[in-house]
């Protein structure tokens, strides 16, 4: 069984065999299936009338307990993203009624963003099903390999210098 990948590698060896193109065996990989699952999971979002980006923040407030409420900082730091496109973001999800934004009372520098009602009912309804469409992107894998997958692409993670976040 044959991939785009190893054509590419096919047209190195061919061109430069003093080169061993090997890593771009595997960064290649990695990127064309990031783009394939990126897309996979835009699709399934898009059938839910959401964007990725707003199933990530409901998610991270919903796994993050009741009261499913996070400064906004802290969704900066899960998101990895400028504090500008968060606040862009987060009104987006207020326009929507999905999460509330206040002033945090104990620190009135800080915003405090929580899960409505009617946040929490779409992110726990749709989880469900975004689970089972990443199971079936998977599917191609053993249980086994997946998980050999999943620590290898931990330790490839944490060897680029990729770190757990504690986003409360």
């Amino acid at each position: 069984m044959a991939d785009h990948v190893d054509r590419v590698l096919e047209q190195w060896a061919a061109e430069r065999p003093d080169v061993d193109a090997a890593p771009m065996g595997v960064v290649g990989r990695i990127q064309r299936t990031a783009r394939l699952l990126e897309r996979g999971l835009r699709d399934h979002f898009a059938a839910h009338d959401l964007q990725t980006w707003e199933f990530d923040i409901l998610a991270t407030l919903r796994r993050s307990g009741h009261p499913y409420q996070l400064t906004a900082g802290g969704l900066v730091e899960s998101a990895m993203v400028t504090s500008g496109a968060i606040t862009n973001r987060i009104d987006r999800l207020v326009a929507r009624e999905l999460v509330t934004r206040e002033t945090d009372p104990g620190n009135r520098r800080s915003v405090l963003i929580t899960l409505t009602e009617r946040g929490r009912q779409l992110v726990d309804e749709v989880v469900v099903c975004h689970v089972e469409n990443e199971a079936r992107m998977l599917s191609p894998l053993a249980a086994p390999d997946q998980e050999q997958l999943a620590g290898l692409l931990r330790t490839l993670l944490v060897g680029l210098g990729d770190e757990s976040v504690d986003a409360a």
